[in-house]
């Protein structure tokens, strides 16, 4: 990370980067649903203790994937509410269906400034839109 990110926007490429293994995005989008029931569980099955087990189970999935699959160090260290923002995002974008896309739009980029192609001289252009919202 060269500087500090100012906006989500600014992060959102950098944790896409960060989760480029298809298992460890798998991984977020159990240890995600499973916090929501969590959270579910305890609202409608009125079983505070529940929301306890919620960032047990988001958080263990998404830190195993971290640790022994991606290789690397969880976001949520440095930012941990861009973090949980991008999980949310990553989570509706493996639901539509358009995460893996998103990866390769990414990474795509990233390889093409790696290659020499500076913003000035060589805009990456795509047909992808840059929404992060959940639908």
């Amino acid at each position: 990370m060269d500087k500090p990110f100012e906006t989500f926007d600014d992060f959102w490429p950098y944790y896409v980067r960060e989760h480029s293994k298809k298992l460890t995005r798998q991984f977020h989008f159990v240890g995600t649903s499973l916090a929501l029931a969590c959270v579910a569980g305890a609202v409608f099955g009125r079983k505070p203790w529940l929301l306890l087990a919620a960032p047990v189970a988001g958080y263990g999935a998404a830190w195993i994937s971290h640790f022994f699959i991606e290789k690397n160090r969880p976001a949520t260290f440095e930012h941990p509410l861009w973090s949980v923002q991008a999980d949310f995002v990553m989570w509706g974008k493996m639901l539509a269906g358009t995460m893996d896309a998103e990866v390769e739009r990414i990474l795509g980029e990233a390889a093409a400034r790696e290659n020499g192609a500076s913003e000035i001289d060589e805009p990456v252009v795509t047909d992808a839109p840059t929404d992060h919202s959940v639908n």
